[in-house]
C-alpha cells in the first residue's frame, strides 16, 4: 500500500500528465489538472485511510528486497512523523495543482508542468516514506533534479536557468555530502534498515566515525533546507512560476533537511556536537534572513528570505533537544505551511494581476483587490504571530524554549535576545508586505494598469489555508494536537511530556516578549518607510561574502578559470596524441611489476590444434590490419575492411560453439557499417596527411607495443586453467532462470541491471544524435571525385524489388528469433537488429522520404516514441517483480500446458527482452533518420523535428 503511495505519482502521475499534456486538443490543459489533481487526492485518500491506525500508535511497514547485497531495499514506514510530512505534501499538492491550473499562461506547456511536479512529489513522498537510508538519498537526490526542471521551467528566461543550475549545484552537492554521511551511518550500524537503526543511538554516538557522519548529514540537511551560509540558492529559485515556489518553499522541498533532521534525532541527536552545530546554525539563519528580508523590494525575495528565517527557527528548535521544542518545532511546520503557501499564491496573484511584484510600484491595491487584500491581511498575520492566528501559539512555544534555555544564565540570555530579534524582525516584514501593497499610496506605473480580483480558482486554496489559519489560531489542541503528539513520539522514540497548544498560558515572559516583538516590529517598519527610505535602500552588497552568493559566484568562476587553465595545456585537438599518452601511461603501468624478472610465460594448458580455417582467418586478420594500417586515410574502404575484421570475429565465434555472439556481432557489423557510412558521408573521402615520419614511428612503436603487451597477456591468460564463473550460469541457467540458452538467461535475468543499462545508454547516445544534429544541413556536389552521381537518380529497380520481398521474410524471422531466443541461439538484441537491417534495407530501397512516409516517423518522433516505449516496458518488466515481493527484475518462468500448443515454456523475462528489442530497433532508425536528414537532397524538404515536446 504504502508502495502505491509512491508509484502513483512516480509512474501513473508523470506519464498520465505528461501525454495529456502533449495532446493539444480542445480542453487538454483542464484535463491535464483533473488528472493530476485525481492521482493527487488518490494518494491523499490512501494516506487517510492508514491515517486511524497510524494515530493509535502503530507503524505500518512495507518491505521488498531490491539490491540487497547492498543494503539497498524498498523498505517504507509509515508513522506519525512520515504520516505529518506525506499528508503535507500531498495536501498542499492538491491546492497547488488548483491554483496552477488558473495560474498557467495559454503558451505555458502544462504536460512539461503537471509531470514534472508529479515526478516531484513523488520523490517527496519517497523521502518522507522510505525506511532505508539509501532509498532515501535516491529520492533526496531525485528531489534535487526535478526541482532543477520545475525552476527553470521557462527555460527561455536566463534567471530561470541560472536559479535552476545554482539549485542543482547546491543542493545536489549537499546530497553527495549525505550519502558519505548515510554509508559510515550504515557501517557503524551494522544496517542501512532506519527501523534497525533507531534503537542504536548510544552505539552510534560513541563510535568514532560518528562525528565524520555527523557532519556530512547535516551539510546534506543544511544545504537542502537553504541554512546560512547555503541559503543564498532559494532566493535564486524565485524565477519559477509561482505555484512551484508556493510548493517548495510550503511543504516540500525546503522541508525535506529539516525531516530528516527530525527523523534521524534519535540516532544522531542528542549530543553536545549535534546540538551545538544546528542550534547554532537555526538561529544565526532564522536572525539573519529575517534582518535581510526586510529590505527586499521584490515580493517573492521578501517571502523566500522570511522562508529561510522560518527554516533557522525550526532547525533552531530541533537542535535544542529537549522534548518540547521538537513538539514546538512540528507545530511550527504545519503552520508555517498553512500561511506560507497562501502568502506565495498570494504573490502570484499580485504578478498575475499587476504584472509586476516589484513593491515599490505597487500600492493602494486593497481598493482595487478587496478580497486579496483581506486574505493577504490574514496570512501575514499569521506570519508575524499575531493573537489568534496560528504562528502567533508556536512562536509563543518558541520563546518559551528560547527563554527556558536562557535561563541557565550566562552567555545563554544571548539566545533568547535573538530570538525575540528575529520575531520583532518578522513582524517588520510581516507588515511591510501587507502595507507596501495594499495601502502606501498609489500604485506607479504598473505594467498592467487595471488589476482586478482574480478568479474564484486562484483564490479559492487561499480561502482554505487562511480559514486554517483562523481555525488553527483559535483552536490548536483540537485541531492539531493529536497530530502534533503522533509526530513528537515518532520523532523522538517515546511519548513526549503532556503538553497543551493553547493561544493563553498566563501573563508570563514569552508573551511580554512576543508583545514587544509586535510592537518592536511594527514601529521599525514605519520608522523605516517614513520619506521612503526603505525603498531607497539596497540590501545587495552590505554583507559581502557573507551572503553565500557572492562566495558561490566567485568560487565558481575560478573553478572553471582553472578547469580553463588545465584544459589548454592538456587538451591539444589531436586524438594520436590522447591515444599515445593513453597507451604509453598503459604499457609503463603493466610492465612496471615485470621488471623484477618474474614475468609469467606459457602455462600448463593442453593446447587445441591449429586447423586450416583458423589459418585462414588468421590470414584475414592480418592482411585487413596491413591494409588499414598502410591505406586507412581513404574512409569508405577502411570502413568496409573493418568490416572483414567484424566477421572474421563472428565466424570465430561460430568456431567457439557461441552462436549468439556470433549472430550478434554479424547483425551489429552490418548496421554500425551502414551507420559508419552515413557518418562519413558528411567528412571528405580522404584524410589529410598530417603526421611526420618521426609521428609514424612513435605510432607504430606504440602500436607494436600495446598489441604485443595485449597479445602477450590473452596468450598467458589462455594457455592456463582456471576456475571460470560459467559453471554457475550453465548449473543455473534452466532453473532459476527458466530457459536453456544460457547467454540469453544472463543478459535478461542474472544480469539484467546491465542490459538495462545498456539499452538505456543506447536511447541516451540515439537521442543525443539528434540533439546535437538537429538543424544541420551537410552541402554536398552532385558529384563525386569520380564524376559519378552522388546519389541515385531513382533507386534501383532490383534493389527495390528485393527490399520489398525481404522486410515480411525478415520480420518473420525476427519474430523466430525472438521468440526461440530463452532456449536458443536469439534474443531480444539479435532481433531487433535484424529488423533494424531490413528497416534500413528499405531506406535504400525507397529513398529516406518514402520510407520514413511508410513509417509515419514524423521526423524521427515516433522513433523516439518507440525508444521511450522500449525502456518502459523493460522498467515495468523490472518493477513488476516488487508486486510479488521480489527484488528488481527477478523473473518468473513456467511450462503451462496450452490447448492445441502443447505446453509451453514461459517467462517474463520475454517481456524484458521484448523492451530491449524496441528499443535497439527505435535507436537504430533515430540514428538513421538523423544522418539521413544531414546529407538531404537539396530542395526536399526536412521534416519537422520537435525536441521540446516529443509525443508520446
Amino acid at each position: 500500500m504504502l508502495l502505491l503511495i509512491i508509484f502513483l505519482p512516480l509512474l501513473v502521475g508523470t506519464l498520465a500528465t505528461g501525454w495529456s499534456g502533449a495532446q493539444r486538443s480542445a480542453g487538454h490543459r483542464g484535463r491535464t489538472a483533473w488528472l493530476a489533481a485525481a492521482i493527487t487526492a488518490s494518494c491523499l485518500a490512501l494516506l487517510l485511510w492508514q491515517t486511524p491506525s497510524v494515530m493509535r500508535g502503530e507503524v505500518l511497514y512495507d518491505f521488498i528486497p531490491w539490491v540487497p547485497e547492498i543494503g539497498l531495499n524498498l523498505g517504507l514506514r509509515l508513522d506519525g512523523l512520515s504520516l505529518m510530512f506525506a499528508l503535507l505534501i500531498t495536501g498542499i499538492g492538491l491546492l497547488i495543482i488548483l491554483y496552477a491550473h488558473f495560474y498557467l499562461g495559454k503558451d505555458d506547456p502544462v504536460g512539461k508542468f503537471y509531470s514534472t511536479l508529479m515526478l516531484f512529489m513523488a520523490a517527496m513522498l519517497g523521502i518522507a516514506l522510505s525506511d532505508n537510508l539509501l532509498l532515501l538519498i535516491v529520492f533526496w537526490e531525485l528531489t534535487s533534479i526535478s526541482s532543477f526542471l520545475l525552476v527553470g521551467y521557462w527555460q527561455h528566461r536566463a534567471d530561470a536557468r541560472e536559479g535552476a543550475r545554482m539549485a542543482l549545484a547546491i543542493t545536489g552537492g549537499g546530497g553527495l555530502a549525505m550519502l558519505g554521511g548515510f554509508v559510515l551511518l550504515g557501517q557503524i550500524a551494522g544496517t542501512y534498515e532506519l527501523s534497525q537503526m533507531l534503537g542504536q543511538g548510544a552505539a552510534i554516538q560513541a563510535d568514532p566515525r560518528y562525528p565524520a557522519a555527523l557532519l556530512l548529514i547535516l551539510l546534506g540537511c543544511f544545504t537542502k533546507s537553504a541554512q546560512f551560509p547555503f541559503h543564498f540558492w532559494l532566493p535564486q529559485a524565485m524565477a519559477a512560476p509561482t505555484p512551484v515556489s508556493a510548493y517548495l518553499h510550503s511543504a516540500t522541498m525546503v522541508k525535506a533537511g529539516i525531516f530528516l533532521l527530525a527523523r534521524l534525532t534519535p540516532v544522531i541527536g542528542g549530543t553536545d556536537l549535534f546540538s551545538g552545530l544546528v542550534s547554532t546554525t537555526g538561529l544565526a539563519t532564522m536572525a539573519f534572513a529575517a534582518f535581510i528580508a526586510i529590505f527586499k523590494h521584490d515580493l517573492k525575495a521578501l517571502l523566500a528570505y522570511s522562508t529561510i528565517s522560518h527554516l533557522g527557527l525550526i532547525t533552531f528548535l530541533i537542535g535544542l533537544g529537549s522534548p518540547l521544542a521538537a513538539v514546538a518545532a512540528l507545530f511550527h511546520i504545519l503552520n508555517h505551511a498553512s500561511f506560507k503557501a497562501s502568502l506565495f499564491m498570494i504573490a502570484g496573484i499580485i504578478d498575475h494581476e499587476t504584472g509586476t511584484r516589484d513593491m515599490r510600484l505597487l500600492g493602494n491595491l486593497g481598493r482595487l483587490m478587496p478580497w486579496t487584500a483581506t486574505l493577504a491581511m490574514v496570512t501575514a498575520a499569521a506570519m508575524a504571530g499575531v493573537p489568534l492566528f496560528n504562528g502567533f501559539v508556536s512562536k509563543e512555544m518558541f520563546l518559551t524554549e528560547a527563554v527556558t534555555f536562557g535561563q541557565a544564565g550566562g552567555w545563554r540570555w544571548v539566545v533568547p535576545a535573538l530570538a525575540t530579534l528575529a520575531a520583532l524582525l518578522s513582524v517588520a516584514y510581516s507588515v511591510r508586505l501587507v502595507h507596501d501593497i495594499f495601502f502606501n499610496g498609489p500604485a506607479r506605473d504598473l505594467p498592467k494598469a487595471h488589476p482586478h480580483e482574480p478568479p474564484l480558482g486562484m483564490k479559492a486554496p487561499v480561502i482554505l489555508l487562511a480559514v486554517v489559519c483562523i481555525a488553527v489560531g483559535i483552536l490548536p489542541s483540537l485541531l492539531l494536537g493529536p497530530m502534533v503528539l503522533v509526530a513528537a513520539t515518532a520523532m523522538l522514540g517515546t511519548a513526549p511530556p503532556a503538553f497543551h497548544l493553547a493561544i493563553w498560558h498566563g501573563f508570563n515572559l514569552p508573551l511580554a516578549l512576543s508583545v514587544l516583538a509586535l510592537a518592536g516590529g511594527a514601529a521599525l517598519y514605519f520608522v523605516l518607510a517614513r520619506g521612503g527610505l526603505l525603498h531607497r535602500l539596497n540590501s545587495e552588497n552590505w554583507f559581502g561574502l557573507l551572503t553565500g552568493l557572492k562566495l558561490f559566484t566567485r568560487g565558481s568562476d575560478r573553478l572553471f578559470e582553472s578547469a580553463g587553465r588545465l584544459t589548454g595545456l592538456l587538451e591539444t585537438a589531436s586524438l594520436q596524441r590522447y591515444i599515445a599518452w593513453m597507451l604509453i601511461a598503459t604499457v609503463v603501468v603493466a610492465s612496471t611489476p615485470l621488471l623484477s624478472g618474474d614475468a609469467p610465460g606459457t602455462g600448463s594448458r593442453t593446447l587445441l590444434p591449429v586447423n586450416l580455417p583458423a589459418l585462414v582467418l588468421w590470414g584475414l586478420v592480418l592482411m585487413s590490419c596491413g591494409w588499414l594500417a598502410l591505406r586507412h586515410h581513404d574512409r569508405f574502404q577502411s570502413v568496409v575492411v573493418a568490416g572483414v575484421i567484424g566477421l572474421v570475429t563472428a565466424m570465430t565465434f561460430v568456431g567457439l560453439s557461441a552462436p549468439d555472439l556470433a549472430l550478434t556481432q554479424l547483425t551489429v557489423e552490418v548496421v554500425s557499417t551502414v551507420l559508419l557510412l552515413m557518418g562519413l558521408a558528411l567528412l571528405p573521402r580522404q584524410t589529410p596527411r598530417e603526421s611526420s615520419v618521426a609521428r609514424r614511428w612513435r605510432d607504430g612503436v606504440l602500436a607494436l607495443a600495446g598489441g604485443s603487451g595485449m597479445a602477450w597477456l590473452a596468450w598467458v591468460m589462455l594457455t592456463r586453467d582456471h576456475d571460470s564463473i560459467a559453471w554457475y550460469f550453465l548449473n543455473n541457467s534452466a532453473v532459476a532462470g527458466g530457459g536453456t540458452n544460457v547467454v540469453n538467461v544472463i543478459l535478461v535475468d542474472f544480469r539484467g541491471y546491465d542490459t538495462f543499462g545498456e539499452i538505456t545508454v543506447l536511447a541516451i547516445a540515439a537521442v543525443g544524435v539528434l540533439a546535437l544534429m538537429d538543424g544541420m544541413r551537410a552541402r554536398r556536389p552532385a558529384v563525386d571525385g569520380g564524376g559519378l552521381p552522388w546519389t541515385f537518380a531513382t533507386q534501383p529497380l532490383m534493389l527495390r524489388v528485393a527490399a520489398r520481398m525481404l522486410l515480411p521474410l525478415a520480420l518473420v524471422v525476427t519474430l523466430y528469433i525472438f521468440m526461440r531466443g530463452h532456449n536458443q541461439p536469439g534474443g531480444g538484441f539479435i532481433a531487433g537488429l535484424i529488423t533494424a537491417v531490413a528497416l534500413v534495407l528499405q531506406y535504400m530501397a525507397m529513398g529516406q522520404s518514402r520510407a520514413e512516409a511508410l513509417l509515419r516517423a514524423d521526423g524521427g518522433s515516433r522513433f523516439v516514441r518507440w525508444i521511450g516505449m522500449g525502456l518502459g516496458i523493460a522498467g515495468l518488466t523490472g518493477i513488476g517483480a516488487f508486486v510479488f515481493g521480489q527484488p528488481f527484475l527477478t523473473s518468473a518462468h513456467g511450462h503451462p500446458s496450452v490447448p492445441l500448443l502443447g505446453e509451453l515454456p514461459l517467462a517474463t523475462a520475454a517481456l524484458f527482452d521484448l523492451g530491449v528489442y524496441i528499443t535497439v530497433v527505435g535507436a537504430t532508425l533515430l540514428t538513421l533518420s538523423t544522418l539521413g536528414t544531414v546529407s538531404r537532397e537539396t530542395g526536399t524538404p526536412a521534416p519537422a523535428r520537435p525536441l521540446k515536446e516529443i509525443q508520446p
